[in-house]
């Protein structure tokens, strides 16, 4: 009898371990959406330090920006765009971030050679693109830059769709868009805000 009052309480905890598990997975698989209240995200940044939202949202508007790869011709027009329009998207009190799975090294030389003047997140295997639902394709390499101003190869695990996500200051998320215009991304951000701020 006791033999068998082990085996049905072995049971009952497997049972509840596992519907723990598939519940979380479950939870984990949601897309955020627009009106949903941002989760605390964490992440790595071009010096290889963690990046927490819940040090922005908040405080200010919280533009994560997702891009496919450093060193390409849309992705560095649209990091540009954003690095010239800061002190404006600043004055508004927003914080910019750029977002792809490029490494924390390639983003280190990518910021430098741009003088990029806001954080780069590495997103190596798509995880937070995923979170908005945003598609992750395979890896790739492109031409980079080195400080020395050598051309170098550099490697990506994945690929990152170009998607701009706002987050509002309550921390809810305002848009998240598909970007058809790099160039002009940051621009389009600025009227973003500029109405939310109404």
């Amino acid at each position: 009898m006791n033999l068998l009052f082990k085996c049905a309480a072995l049971a009952l905890a497997v049972g509840v371990t596992f519907w723990a598990v598939s519940g979380a997975a479950r939870a984990g698989d949601k897309k955020l959406k627009v009106g949903d209240k941002l989760p605390a995200l964490t992440s790595v940044d071009e010096n290889g330090k963690t990046w927490k939202s819940s040090d922005v949202v908040g405080k200010k508007i919280l533009v994560l920006y997702f891009y496919p790869a450093d060193f390409t011709g849309g992705c560095t027009k649209q990091a540009c765009g954003f690095r010239d329009d800061i002190e404006k998207l600043g004055g508004q009190g927003v914080e910019v971030v750029g977002v792809s799975a490029d490494s924390p090294k390639t983003h280190d030389l990518f910021k430098k050679h741009h003088k990029l003047n806001f954080t780069l997140l590495a997103d190596e295997k798509g995880e937070l693109a995923k979170m908005f639902g945003i598609n992750v394709g395979k890896g790739g390499k492109a031409k980079g830059i080195d400080e020395s101003g050598n051309a170098v190869e550099v490697v990506r695990n994945a690929t990152i769709a170009r998607v701009t996500v706002v987050v509002d200051r309550k921390g809810a998320v305002a848009a998240i868009d598909t970007v058809k215009d790099a160039a002009g991304d940051s621009k389009r951000i600025a009227e973003l805000v500029k109405n939310l701020e109404k």
